[in-house]
Protein backbone atom coordinates (compact mmCIF):
# COMPACT_ATOMS: atom_id res chain seq x y z
CA UNK A 1 0.00 0.00 0.00
CA UNK A 2 0.98 3.67 -0.12
CA UNK A 3 0.89 5.97 2.89
CA UNK A 4 2.22 9.33 3.97
CA UNK A 5 4.93 9.67 6.60
CA UNK A 6 7.29 12.46 7.59
CA UNK A 7 10.89 11.91 8.67
CA UNK A 8 11.42 15.44 10.00
CA UNK A 9 9.29 18.38 11.02
CA UNK A 10 8.69 21.23 8.61
CA UNK A 11 6.47 22.50 5.81
CA UNK A 12 4.11 20.49 3.59
CA UNK A 13 7.08 19.25 1.57
CA UNK A 14 8.22 16.96 4.42
CA UNK A 15 5.21 14.71 3.75
CA UNK A 16 6.45 11.70 1.80
CA UNK A 17 4.09 9.30 -0.03
CA UNK A 18 5.81 5.96 0.52
CA UNK A 19 5.34 2.33 -0.50
CA UNK A 20 4.80 0.30 2.68
CA UNK A 21 3.77 -3.25 3.48
CA UNK A 22 0.14 -3.42 4.56
CA UNK A 23 -0.28 -4.51 8.18
CA UNK A 24 -2.35 -7.55 9.13
CA UNK A 25 -4.93 -6.93 11.86
CA UNK A 26 -4.16 -8.58 15.18
CA UNK A 27 -6.53 -9.50 18.03
CA UNK A 28 -9.22 -6.87 18.47
CA UNK A 29 -8.26 -5.05 15.25
CA UNK A 30 -9.67 -4.52 11.77
CA UNK A 31 -8.16 -3.22 8.55
CA UNK A 32 -9.97 -0.47 6.67
CA UNK A 33 -9.50 0.13 2.96
CA UNK A 34 -9.89 3.89 2.99
CA UNK A 35 -12.15 5.76 0.58
CA UNK A 36 -11.89 9.22 2.18
CA UNK A 37 -9.52 10.83 4.65
CA UNK A 38 -10.10 14.03 6.61
CA UNK A 39 -7.47 16.76 6.93
CA UNK A 40 -7.48 18.35 10.39
CA UNK A 41 -5.45 21.31 11.63
CA UNK A 42 -3.99 18.99 14.25
CA UNK A 43 -2.24 17.16 11.39
CA UNK A 44 -0.51 20.40 10.41
CA UNK A 45 0.59 21.05 13.99
CA UNK A 46 2.04 17.54 14.20
CA UNK A 47 3.87 17.98 10.90
CA UNK A 48 5.34 21.28 12.10
CA UNK A 49 6.40 19.80 15.44
CA UNK A 50 4.03 21.91 17.55
CA UNK A 51 2.33 18.68 18.68
CA UNK A 52 4.54 15.83 19.85
CA UNK A 53 4.94 12.61 17.87
CA UNK A 54 5.99 9.29 19.36
CA UNK A 55 8.95 8.91 17.01
CA UNK A 56 10.22 9.74 13.54
CA UNK A 57 9.41 8.75 10.89
CA UNK A 58 5.79 9.29 11.87
CA UNK A 59 2.52 8.39 10.21
CA UNK A 60 -0.08 11.15 10.09
CA UNK A 61 -3.84 11.58 10.35
CA UNK A 62 -6.57 10.26 12.63
CA UNK A 63 -9.79 10.28 10.63
CA UNK A 64 -10.93 8.19 7.68
CA UNK A 65 -13.83 6.19 6.30
CA UNK A 66 -14.10 3.22 3.97
CA UNK A 67 -14.80 -0.51 4.07
CA UNK A 68 -13.38 -3.23 6.29
CA UNK A 69 -11.28 -5.62 4.23
CA UNK A 70 -9.79 -7.78 7.01
CA UNK A 71 -10.84 -8.68 10.56
CA UNK A 72 -8.51 -9.92 13.28
CA UNK A 73 -9.28 -12.47 16.00
CA UNK A 74 -11.63 -11.61 18.88
CA UNK A 75 -13.64 -9.04 16.93
CA UNK A 76 -17.43 -9.16 17.07
CA UNK A 77 -20.06 -6.99 15.44
CA UNK A 78 -17.86 -6.00 12.47
CA UNK A 79 -17.39 -7.89 9.21
CA UNK A 80 -15.49 -7.66 5.95
CA UNK A 81 -17.35 -5.29 3.61
CA UNK A 82 -18.89 -3.13 6.35
CA UNK A 83 -18.93 0.62 5.67
CA UNK A 84 -17.24 2.25 8.65
CA UNK A 85 -15.49 5.34 9.95
CA UNK A 86 -12.63 5.59 12.39
CA UNK A 87 -11.58 8.73 14.22
CA UNK A 88 -8.73 8.23 16.64
CA UNK A 89 -5.39 6.67 17.35
CA UNK A 90 -3.19 5.24 16.03
CA UNK A 91 -1.95 7.87 13.59
CA UNK A 92 -2.00 6.74 9.99
CA UNK A 93 -5.20 7.72 8.20
CA UNK A 94 -3.28 9.33 5.27
CA UNK A 95 -3.00 5.91 3.66
CA UNK A 96 -4.71 3.54 1.27
CA UNK A 97 -5.31 1.15 4.18
CA UNK A 98 -4.98 1.32 7.95
CA UNK A 99 -5.21 -1.13 10.84
CA UNK A 100 -7.15 0.20 13.83
CA UNK A 101 -8.66 -1.07 17.09
CA UNK A 102 -12.16 -2.39 16.42
CA UNK A 103 -13.34 -0.51 19.53
CA UNK A 104 -12.70 2.79 17.72
CA UNK A 105 -14.62 1.86 14.56
CA UNK A 106 -18.20 3.01 13.96
CA UNK A 107 -20.52 1.43 11.36
CA UNK A 108 -22.06 4.01 9.03
CA UNK A 109 -25.84 4.26 8.67
CA UNK A 110 -27.53 4.36 5.29
CA UNK A 111 -27.65 7.90 3.98
CA UNK A 112 -24.18 8.92 5.15
CA UNK A 113 -21.52 8.39 2.50
CA UNK A 114 -17.87 7.84 3.32
CA UNK A 115 -16.83 11.30 2.12
CA UNK A 116 -19.11 13.05 4.61
CA UNK A 117 -18.29 10.52 7.31
CA UNK A 118 -14.57 11.22 7.04
CA UNK A 119 -15.23 14.96 7.15
CA UNK A 120 -17.48 14.97 10.17
CA UNK A 121 -16.50 12.42 12.79
CA UNK A 122 -13.93 14.33 14.86
CA UNK A 123 -15.42 17.75 14.14
CA UNK A 124 -18.99 16.62 14.74
CA UNK A 125 -18.30 14.73 17.96
CA UNK A 126 -16.14 17.63 19.16
CA UNK A 127 -19.00 20.05 18.47
CA UNK A 128 -21.36 17.83 20.44
CA UNK A 129 -19.01 17.65 23.43
CA UNK A 130 -18.35 21.39 23.43
CA UNK A 131 -21.99 22.44 23.15
CA UNK A 132 -23.54 19.80 25.40
CA UNK A 133 -20.83 19.09 27.97
CA UNK A 134 -18.01 21.67 28.17
CA UNK A 135 -20.74 24.29 28.54
CA UNK A 136 -24.33 23.14 28.15
CA UNK A 137 -25.80 25.64 25.71
CA UNK A 138 -29.38 26.60 26.56
CA UNK A 139 -32.15 28.33 24.60
CA UNK A 140 -31.60 32.08 24.80
CA UNK A 141 -27.82 31.89 25.32
CA UNK A 142 -25.60 34.11 23.19
CA UNK A 143 -22.29 32.39 22.50
CA UNK A 144 -19.05 33.15 20.64
CA UNK A 145 -17.42 30.71 18.22
CA UNK A 146 -14.04 31.58 16.71
CA UNK A 147 -13.14 30.36 13.20
CA UNK A 148 -16.85 30.10 12.50
CA UNK A 149 -16.34 29.29 8.80
CA UNK A 150 -14.01 26.36 9.46
CA UNK A 151 -15.02 22.71 9.46
CA UNK A 152 -15.70 22.62 13.20
CA UNK A 153 -17.11 26.15 13.29
CA UNK A 154 -19.79 25.52 10.65
CA UNK A 155 -21.00 22.41 12.45
CA UNK A 156 -21.05 24.25 15.78
CA UNK A 157 -23.01 27.19 14.35
CA UNK A 158 -25.72 24.86 13.06
CA UNK A 159 -25.88 22.74 16.21
CA UNK A 160 -25.97 25.81 18.47
CA UNK A 161 -28.85 27.30 16.47
CA UNK A 162 -30.71 24.00 16.88
CA UNK A 163 -30.23 24.37 20.65
CA UNK A 164 -31.80 27.83 20.56
CA UNK A 165 -28.69 29.97 20.91
CA UNK A 166 -27.78 33.28 19.30
CA UNK A 167 -24.43 32.68 17.59
CA UNK A 168 -21.65 35.23 17.26
CA UNK A 169 -18.77 34.04 15.09
CA UNK A 170 -15.40 35.41 14.08
CA UNK A 171 -13.95 34.96 10.58
CA UNK A 172 -11.02 36.40 8.66
CA UNK A 173 -12.76 37.65 5.49
CA UNK A 174 -16.10 38.95 4.26
CA UNK A 175 -16.46 35.85 2.07
CA UNK A 176 -16.14 33.63 5.13
CA UNK A 177 -18.63 35.85 6.99
CA UNK A 178 -21.20 35.08 4.29
CA UNK A 179 -20.50 31.34 4.56
CA UNK A 180 -20.81 31.40 8.37
CA UNK A 181 -24.09 33.35 8.15
CA UNK A 182 -25.53 30.78 5.77
CA UNK A 183 -24.87 28.08 8.38
CA UNK A 184 -26.57 29.73 11.35
CA UNK A 185 -24.15 32.42 12.52
CA UNK A 186 -26.27 35.43 13.55
CA UNK A 187 -23.41 37.93 13.89
CA UNK A 188 -20.31 37.23 11.77
CA UNK A 189 -17.41 39.49 12.80
CA UNK A 190 -14.39 39.95 10.53
CA UNK A 191 -11.80 39.98 13.29
CA UNK A 192 -9.00 41.10 10.96
CA UNK A 193 -10.87 44.39 10.58
CA UNK A 194 -13.02 44.85 13.68
CA UNK A 195 -12.36 44.54 17.42
CA UNK A 196 -14.39 41.41 18.06
CA UNK A 197 -14.48 41.91 21.84
CA UNK A 198 -16.06 45.34 21.41
CA UNK A 199 -18.57 43.93 18.94
CA UNK A 200 -19.49 41.10 21.32
CA UNK A 201 -20.07 43.56 24.15
CA UNK A 202 -22.26 45.63 21.85
CA UNK A 203 -24.33 42.65 20.75
CA UNK A 204 -24.83 41.56 24.38
CA UNK A 205 -25.58 45.11 25.66
CA UNK A 206 -22.36 45.07 27.67
CA UNK A 207 -23.03 41.81 29.51
CA UNK A 208 -20.69 39.49 27.63
CA UNK A 209 -21.24 35.86 26.70
CA UNK A 210 -21.40 32.79 28.96
CA UNK A 211 -18.96 30.83 26.79
CA UNK A 212 -16.29 31.42 24.16
CA UNK A 213 -15.09 28.54 21.99
CA UNK A 214 -11.57 29.51 20.90
CA UNK A 215 -9.68 27.29 18.47
CA UNK A 216 -7.33 30.07 17.32
CA UNK A 217 -5.17 30.50 20.43
CA UNK A 218 -2.62 33.26 20.88
CA UNK A 219 -4.14 35.77 18.44
CA UNK A 220 -7.60 35.73 20.03
CA UNK A 221 -7.00 34.66 23.64
CA UNK A 222 -6.92 38.10 25.28
CA UNK A 223 -9.94 39.27 23.31
CA UNK A 224 -11.79 36.10 24.27
CA UNK A 225 -11.24 36.86 27.95
CA UNK A 226 -12.75 40.31 27.41
CA UNK A 227 -15.88 38.78 25.89
CA UNK A 228 -16.91 36.72 28.91
CA UNK A 229 -19.55 37.62 31.41
CA UNK A 230 -19.16 36.96 35.13
CA UNK A 231 -18.37 33.27 35.76
CA UNK A 232 -18.21 32.59 32.03
CA UNK A 233 -16.28 29.73 30.40
CA UNK A 234 -13.37 30.08 27.99
CA UNK A 235 -12.97 26.80 26.13
CA UNK A 236 -9.51 27.10 24.60
CA UNK A 237 -9.54 24.13 22.23
CA UNK A 238 -6.85 24.88 19.65
CA UNK A 239 -3.70 26.81 18.92
CA UNK A 240 -3.82 27.61 15.20
CA UNK A 241 -1.96 30.90 15.90
CA UNK A 242 0.25 29.46 18.65
CA UNK A 243 -0.09 28.94 22.39
CA UNK A 244 -1.46 31.84 24.44
CA UNK A 245 0.90 33.55 26.85
CA UNK A 246 0.89 32.15 30.41
CA UNK A 247 -1.22 33.94 32.97
CA UNK A 248 -1.54 33.64 36.77
CA UNK A 249 -4.69 31.87 38.01
CA UNK A 250 -5.63 34.86 40.18
CA UNK A 251 -6.33 36.84 37.01
CA UNK A 252 -9.33 34.61 36.39
CA UNK A 253 -10.86 36.06 39.56
CA UNK A 254 -10.19 39.63 38.52
CA UNK A 255 -11.93 38.94 35.19
CA UNK A 256 -15.12 37.80 36.93
CA UNK A 257 -14.24 34.41 38.43
CA UNK A 258 -14.23 32.96 34.93
CA UNK A 259 -13.38 29.36 34.07
CA UNK A 260 -10.62 28.31 31.68
CA UNK A 261 -10.54 24.82 30.20
CA UNK A 262 -8.78 23.03 27.36
CA UNK A 263 -11.31 20.40 26.24
CA UNK A 264 -9.91 17.40 24.39
CA UNK A 265 -12.19 14.89 22.69
CA UNK A 266 -10.05 12.05 24.04
CA UNK A 267 -11.21 12.94 27.55
CA UNK A 268 -14.89 13.11 26.58
CA UNK A 269 -15.01 9.88 24.58
CA UNK A 270 -13.04 7.16 26.35
CA UNK A 271 -15.24 4.06 26.31
CA UNK A 272 -16.87 2.40 23.32
CA UNK A 273 -20.26 3.19 24.84
CA UNK A 274 -19.37 6.89 24.85
CA UNK A 275 -18.16 6.65 21.24
CA UNK A 276 -21.35 4.96 20.04
CA UNK A 277 -23.54 7.47 21.91
CA UNK A 278 -21.66 10.49 20.53
CA UNK A 279 -21.58 9.13 16.96
CA UNK A 280 -25.27 8.23 17.20
CA UNK A 281 -26.20 11.78 18.19
CA UNK A 282 -24.14 13.15 15.32
CA UNK A 283 -25.57 10.73 12.75
CA UNK A 284 -29.11 11.61 13.84
CA UNK A 285 -28.47 15.35 13.41
CA UNK A 286 -27.01 14.80 9.93
CA UNK A 287 -29.54 12.28 8.62
CA UNK A 288 -32.42 14.54 9.75
CA UNK A 289 -30.83 17.42 7.82
CA UNK A 290 -30.42 19.56 10.95
CA UNK A 291 -26.70 19.75 10.27
CA UNK A 292 -25.12 19.94 6.82
CA UNK A 293 -21.51 18.82 6.45
CA UNK A 294 -19.88 21.27 4.04
CA UNK A 295 -16.89 19.85 2.15
CA UNK A 296 -15.29 22.84 0.48
CA UNK A 297 -12.57 20.97 -1.40
CA UNK A 298 -11.47 17.45 -2.20
CA UNK A 299 -7.97 16.34 -3.18
CA UNK A 300 -6.46 13.08 -4.30
CA UNK A 301 -4.70 11.34 -1.43
CA UNK A 302 -1.37 11.91 -3.20
CA UNK A 303 -2.03 15.68 -3.04
CA UNK A 304 -2.06 15.84 0.77
CA UNK A 305 0.87 18.32 0.83
CA UNK A 306 -1.13 20.75 -1.33
CA UNK A 307 -4.16 20.34 0.94
CA UNK A 308 -1.96 21.24 3.92
CA UNK A 309 -0.60 24.30 2.12
CA UNK A 310 -4.09 25.51 1.21
CA UNK A 311 -5.38 25.07 4.76
CA UNK A 312 -2.38 26.93 6.21
CA UNK A 313 -2.92 29.76 3.71
CA UNK A 314 -6.59 30.04 4.80
CA UNK A 315 -7.78 29.20 1.32
CA UNK A 316 -10.32 26.68 2.62
CA UNK A 317 -13.59 26.78 4.50
CA UNK A 318 -15.58 23.93 5.98
CA UNK A 319 -13.95 20.51 5.75
CA UNK A 320 -11.44 19.29 3.20
CA UNK A 321 -11.14 15.61 2.29
CA UNK A 322 -8.54 13.43 0.59
CA UNK A 323 -10.04 10.86 -1.78
CA UNK A 324 -8.36 7.46 -2.06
Amino acid sequence: MRAFRFHRHGGPDVLQFEDLEADTPGPGEVRIRNEAVAVNYRDILMRRGAHAVKSLPSAIGLESAGRIDAVGPDVSGLSVGDRVACAGIPEGSYAEMRVVPAARVVPLPDGIDTHRAAAMMIRGMTARSLLLETYKVKPGDTILIHAAAGGLGLIMCQWAKHLGATVIGTVSTDEKATIAASHGCDHAIVYTRDDFAERVRAVTCGEGVPVVYDSVGKATFEGSLRCLRRRGVLASLGEASGDPDPMPPRRLGALGSIYLTHPSLSNYIVTRAELIAAAGDLFAMVTRGTIKIPISRTYALADAPRAHADMEARKTTGSIVLLV
